[in-house]
Parts: structure tokens; C-alpha cells; sequence
């Protein structure tokens, strides 16, 4: 297992490296210079700027001072937001996206098992196929339409009882986190709903279910104790995928919902080329993720003792 860690560990820094590349490309293909347009920066800190982050130099010496200050952990200085950090921006924002996130994996998660199980149960009646619909739905509607149409329901439900069941949009309390969360958690909780369902069935037709029956067990206690607790184990091979789903799937619902989370920051940097706020924001999400999956990927080894992970031949 430990070498197994080594190796995962290995491959994400080669990913993250390859994100961080592939991220420099993409910028210096782009035509323009945000220091030299017109922004709000005087001579002296456009120089400073160039200075700082090489960008006099030739593009092979920029990659290496790039390199070079993101394995420090410089994200740099902002073009657009002056004397800002790059990384004080994600230390102020990242945790409200977070939090956004977390409560809308749990929510993914809960319903993931929950619908999926009860479409097993109910496999082949209405209760089934109103999930596989609804699970349908979700997946094929992008989020930003569920999110309009959710404001507006509030809306609609405030001009008939006389008060807001939920904010339709800003943020400070956990009311506020309920409908963004629901809408940045609804297509993945359609996929882990029908991957539930999946492996419900098939878990349904294994040996081990057919001798649990033939002991005596009750209904209820096989379901739980043995059908349910093994049809949830290949959902945690996913969560990393699902992580990653919804944090960049959350960037478009919070601009809906004017969450103040990295997302206005990163779409305010693409659309004023703010180069150090792309690449910063870009390769820590890259690393966040790819750290989130290699953590995943460890844990299911653990979890379940009949996995034994060897080095791929």
C-alpha cells in the first residue's frame, strides 16, 4: 500500500506539472498584455510586474520563474486587483466555495444513495421510474437553468404566502447555502443515484445475498446489513470525479447566486487577462483536485481488505 501511495503520489505531481504547462500555453497563446493596456497601473508597477515575473525575458525563462515561484507556493501579484496577492484572494474566497461544495456533496451523497436504493427496491414500478426520470433530468439540464428556475419558484412561492421560504441569492447565513448547494449537487446526485442503482442489482443477484436468505435473515437486515453496506463501496472509487464535478460546476452557480467565492474572481481574470489569477487559481484547484482523487483512491484500498493493488504491468 505504501508504494502504491508513492506511485499515486508521483503520477498527481506529474498531472499537476502538466496542468500548470499546459495553463502557461494557453495564457501566452492569448494575444494581448494586461500590463501594457491601458489598465490602471502606472509605468513604474507595469515595470515592477515585468520585472518580478520575468515577462521581459524570453517565454523559456518566464516558464522557468513560473515554475519556479509555483513551487514556492507564489501565485504572484494580481494585475487588476493592485498590491493583491494572488494567494490571499483563494485563502479569502476559497473557503466559501468550499463550504458551498461540501454541502453539496453531503446533499449529493444522501440523495445519491438514498433515490438509488429506493429505485433497486422498487426496481420495475412507478417509484423506479419516476427516479430514473428525474435522474435523467438532472443530468441532461445544466445547472444554471435549475438555478434560474429555483429563483424563480422562490419568487413565485413569495408572491403567494407573503415571505421568503429561502434568499434567492447573497450570502451570510446557511439559508443562503440551501438552494445553490441543492442546484450545484442535483447532477450528481443523478449519477451516483443510478450508479447506486447498478450496483444495488447487481449486489441483488451475488451469492452472499442468496445464503443471507436461505439462513433465515430478515428482509430489513439484509437489505442494510448486507445488500445496502456493499452496493455503496464502488460510489467511493467516484467521489473523487464527483469532488471535481462539483467544485468546477460551482463556478457558474455561484456567479448566479452572487456568492462571493473564487468563481468571480477566476471569470473576472479570464475576462481582463489577468495572467497570475488564471494560472494561480487554475493550478491550485488542479493540485486540490488531483489530491482529493489520489486521497480516494487510497482510501478505497483501505477500506475494502479483499482489493490488493499491485503496479500496473
Amino acid at each position: 500500500m505504501i508504494g502504491y501511495a508513492l506511485r499515486r503520489l508521483a503520477s498527481g505531481a506529474i498531472t499537476v506539472w502538466f496542468i500548470a504547462t499546459a495553463t502557461f500555453v494557453a495564457m501566452h497563446a492569448v494575444p494581448g498584455n494586461p500590463l501594457l493596456s491601458g489598465k490602471s497601473t502606472s509605468p513604474e508597477i507595469r515595470r515592477n510586474l515585468m520585472h518580478h515575473y520575468g515577462l521581459d525575458q524570453p517565454v523559456s525563462r518566464q516558464y522557468v520563474i513560473y515554475l519556479a515561484n509555483m513551487a514556492k507556493g507564489d501565485f504572484g501579484i494580481s494585475f487588476i486587483e493592485k498590491n493583491r496577492r494572488v494567494n490571499d484572494i483563494i485563502r479569502e474566497h476559497f473557503p466559501v466555495s468550499a463550504m458551498l461544495g461540501l454541502l453539496a456533496l453531503a446533499i449529493a451523497v444522501a440523495g445519491g444513495i438514498l433515490f438509488g436504493a429506493l429505485s433497486a427496491l422498487y426496481r420495475g414500478r412507478l417509484a423506479d421510474g419516476a427516479i430514473m426520470f428525474g435522474v435523467v433530468l438532472a443530468i441532461s439540464v445544466p445547472s444554471f437553468v435549475f438555478a434560474t428556475y429555483g429563483q424563480r419558484v422562490l419568487l413565485q412561492l413569495k408572491d403567494w404566502l407573503g415571505y421568503s421560504l429561502l434568499p434567492i441569492a447573497g450570502w451570510g447565513s446557511f439559508s443562503h447555502m440551501i438552494l445553490p448547494a441543492l442546484v450545484l449537487g442535483l447532477g450528481t446526485m443523478a449519477y451516483l443515484a443510478r450508479l447506486m442503482r447498478s450496483s444495488m442489482l447487481e449486489v441483488a443477484a451475488a451469492d452472499f445475498l442468496r445464503t443471507a436468505t436461505a439462513k433465515g435473515l430478515s428482509a430489513r437486515r439484509i437489505f442494510f446489513r448486507h445488500q445496502l453496506r456493499n452496493a455503496i463501496l464502488p460510489l467511493i472509487t467516484v467521489l473523487g470525479p464527483a469532488i471535481a464535478a462539483i467544485t468546477t460546476g460551482g463556478f457558474v452557480v455561484e456567479l448566479v447566486f452572487s456568492i462571493p467565492g473564487l468563481a468571480r474572481y477566476f471569470v473576472q481574470a479570464v475576462q481582463q487577462l489577468d495572467y497570475t489569477v488564471i494560472m494561480g487559481t487554475t493550478v491550485f484547484y488542479g493540485a486540490f483536485l488531483v489530491s482529493i482523487v489520489i486521497a480516494v483512491d487510497i482510501l478505497y484500498g483501505l477500506i475494502d481488505p479483499r482489493i490488493s493493488v499491485r503496479a500496473t504491468k
